[in-house]
């Protein structure tokens, strides 16, 4: 796991390493996270991107279909974080990794059986 707080650290990592997964907030403390977007897309990133934001819900879609633009694959959740979202996102990446079906829904966000029969 990599922490930085900048867009040009995040920006830097994202060049220097690979990662199967980034969690990015649309505000850093010296820019826009969508321009850690462009530099996600310039380096040929293959994971998926979770965008964890205040911001309200028209600018994360406007940050999901700008990333889709440069062919990211990017899902959002909303401030304060709902951990729950959180792990099903975290799972299915390593379902679809796998070349595994995600087969259910929860609120929108895809979820696996296990995580179905959690809940109930």
């Amino acid at each position: 796991m990599t922490v930085v707080a900048t867009c040009n650290d995040a920006i830097r990592e994202v060049r220097n390493k690979r990662f199967d997964c980034v969690t990015l907030d649309l505000m850093l403390e010296d820019g826009d996270g969508t321009e850690v977007l462009k530099a996600i897309a310039d380096s040929r990133f293959a994971g998926s991107v979770i965008v964890i934001s205040g911001m309200d819900a028209a600018r994360r879609i406007a940050a999901r279909l700008y990333a889709r633009s440069l062919g990211i694959d990017l899902q959002s959740l909303p401030k304060p974080v709902d951990l729950a979202a959180l792990r099903i996102y975290l799972a299915n990446l390593g379902k679809t990794a796998l070349g595994l079906p995600v087969v259910h829904t929860w609120g929108g966000v895809a979820a696996d059986g296990v995580a179905a029969k959690h809940r109930s």
